[in-house]
């Protein structure tokens, strides 16, 4: 629920109040400040309270931009201010000290010529200097004033009918920075589509579940294994990303934004491009072709690139003298119209990368789609990490303990490093991210070049424990220490992967895919966790589940025990990793606790 309150004498013919139930508020009105603080107390303690001058003139998505928007605890356009309950008391002595300080010398005047010192702008104020963080939405084009003169008012009516807000709310629903594909093939469209499900009243989480039905519709199809299936996996594909698409256009054009939306738009996309992999594989095992391996390939380095990001963006995004010649470079690339589309295109975001896989489904095989797959992604993750080699050789930058406690997060190391590691500590006379991949070439050299089911693998699972261990032993500040959680991805991916392509045990390489995809989806709600400012997971889910190399160490050790069942162990592992991961995320991301965000993710 919301309220607002209207404060001051209204000009005749002032709509401000109709805009206001507009918007969803139960419209009260007071004369002065007082009179304000008295019906400010008698708000439901829940309700988003805003206070409006009673002579607003402006568009009404400027007030919607300004006082609707919850991922904020305070708003402000000029004219109006708002809080959601969590700084409803800041607002109420801010509200309490106008009521019993005199009216400012000159506001009159200073409302009349637009000066923004009206009741709701010195309360703006006053939360701002209580600490508050007061939410000021670039309003562009849109007008947003408190003028009392009548030529003044005439001039602001005047400004408002010549901007189309309605055309700016809707270019402004789709994201300022996406792919080529998105932005020329299905931006145009989908934000229409994105205003007729507002208009419907349909939220951006019904739209996100119609993606992943339609996609988990599409990935049957592919599994069909017929050349008819597989062109209507290839349609139904594109359309889920249609509608992955419109979900956050249209969470930004009626700004519904919620912690279940920030956890389904952040998860989803993974559900989907992996279960179509998987339906790729069993349409191409229908028609005698074993490509599992290929599929878990193709999701270990889909995965490990979106690492690769994560781990370097957490490192560095709130870095002291953030400075880099190779950052420059690429600012003065991206002002060369061309350059910005075709690096855009050469990282294969999601738009371009399914676009990729639904056009190979439909008119070639799943081999083909896998191999041109790995190939595209393999060439873009080089690209994207060798830029991001070449900033952080070339960056002065003092990286923070939040950066360094993010890292240790994401690096996902359970109850064996945690008790190895201050044992190691006066060992780590190398980088961290040296040793990280020491750890991981000496697993999977090993485990590729000794005999199926002997001890090999083992022995490079311990080294890789004790390697690890070291790795995080000192804190992870390093210029290059943001690689330490993409090798670990690496190492325990590949290892499962290497390890279940060599089995004789058969499924077992099915059962390697659904064992990763559990523990991609930990990963991705950890990340996720940190961007949204509410940091890792529990540790006792780590340690439940643990940690990267406890979960080496027992699948190496499964392997060479007892090979015959190894894609059952595989499976229980796989579904134990699930529900407890699962049931800890669901709790935490449908709690009240979970942030109000809408992630934007990668570009589409």
């Amino acid at each position: 629920m919301s309220t607002a309150i209207v404060t001051g004498q209204p000009v005749p013919g002032s709509p401000i109040e109709g805009e206001l139930r507009t918007l969803g508020f139960d419209v009260r009105t007071a004369s002065d400040a007082t009179e304000a603080a008295a019906l400010l107390r008698t708000a439901p303690p829940a309700d988003r309270v805003a206070l409006v001058d009673a002579n607003f003139v402006g568009h009404l998505h400027a007030l919607r931009l300004g006082l609707t928007d919850p991922r904020f605890p305070a708003g402000a356009v000029p004219g109006a201010v708002t809080v959601q309950d969590a700084s409803r008391a800041a607002l109420t002595r801010a509200l309490d000290a106008e009521a019993a300080a005199p009216a400012p010398a000159g506001a009159d005047t200073a409302l009349r010529t637009g000066t923004g010192t009206g009741l709701p702008d010195r309360l703006a104020g006053a939360l701002e200097a209580d600490g508050v963080a007061v939410h000021r939405p670039d309003l562009g084009a849109l007008v947003a004033r408190v003028p009392l003169a009548p030529q003044e008012r005439s001039e602001a009516r005047q400004a408002v009918a010549a901007v189309d807000d309605e055309a700016i709310r809707l270019r402004t629903a789709v994201k300022s920075r996406d792919g080529f594909f998105t932005t020329h093939c299905i931006s145009p469209y989908s934000r229409h589509l994105a205003r007729w499900c507002a208009r419907r009243g349909l939220t951006p989480n019904q739209v996100t579940t119609a993606s992943l039905l339609t996609a988990l519709i599409a990935a049957g199809c592919a599994a069909t294994g017929t050349r008819g299936g597989f062109v209507a996996a290839g349609l139904l594909l594109l359309f889920s990303f249609v509608l992955d698409c419109t979900d956050g256009q249209l969470a930004r054009y009626s700004l519904q934004y919620s912690t279940l939306g920030a956890w389904l738009d952040a998860t989803f996309d993974r559900a989907k491009e992996y279960a179509y992999y998987a339906g790729l594989a069993l349409g191409a095992a229908r028609g005698g072709d074993d490509v599992w391996a290929l599929a878990l390939g193709a999701m270990v380095l889909q995965t490990c690139r979106h690492v690769v990001d994560f781990s370097f963006n957490e490192a560095n995004h709130d870095a002291d003298a953030n400075t880099s010649p190779t950052a420059a470079l690429s600012g003065r690339l991206d002002s060369v119209g061309w350059t910005v589309w075709l690096r855009r295109m050469i990282v294969l975001p999601i738009g371009e990368r399914w676009a990729l896989i639904a056009v190979l489904t439909a008119v070639t095989t799943p081999r083909v789609t896998f191999v041109v797959l790995l190939v595209g992604c393999a060439f873009a993750a080089c690209y994207t990490t060798a830029g991001r080699l070449l900033r952080s050789l070339t960056r002065k930058a003092r990286r923070t303990d939040r950066a360094a406690q993010a890292l240790a997060d994401l690096a996902d190391s359970g109850p064996l490093a945690e008790a190895l590691a201050p044992r190691l500590r006066s060992l780590a006379k190398f980088p961290a991210p040296a040793v990280a991949a020491l750890g991981g070439v000496i697993l999977v050299a090993v485990t590729a070049l000794t005999p199926a089911g002997s001890v090999g693998p083992l022995i490079g699972a311990v080294a890789y424990v004790l390697c690890s261990s070291l790795a995080v032993s000192r804190p992870l500040k390093g210029v290059l220490d943001w690689l330490v959680p993409p090798f670990f991805r690496a190492a325990e991916y590949g290892v499962i992967l290497l390890l279940a392509a060599r089995a004789d045990a058969s499924g077992a390489l099915p059962a390697a895919f659904g064992l990763v995809a559990a523990v991609a989806y930990h990963h991705y709600d950890t990340v996720y966790r940190i961007r949204g400012g509410s940091g890792a997971p529990p540790r006792a889910l780590v340690r439940a589940t643990g940690g990267h190399e406890g979960r080496v160490l027992v699948v190496t050790a499964t392997a060479l025990l007892a090979p015959s069942g190894f894609t059952v162990a595989l499976t229980v592992l796989a579904v134990a990793v699930a529900l407890v991961v699962l049931a800890e995320s669901i709790r935490f991301w449908v709690s009240a606790g979970a942030p109000a965000v809408h992630d934007e993710g990668e570009p589409a």
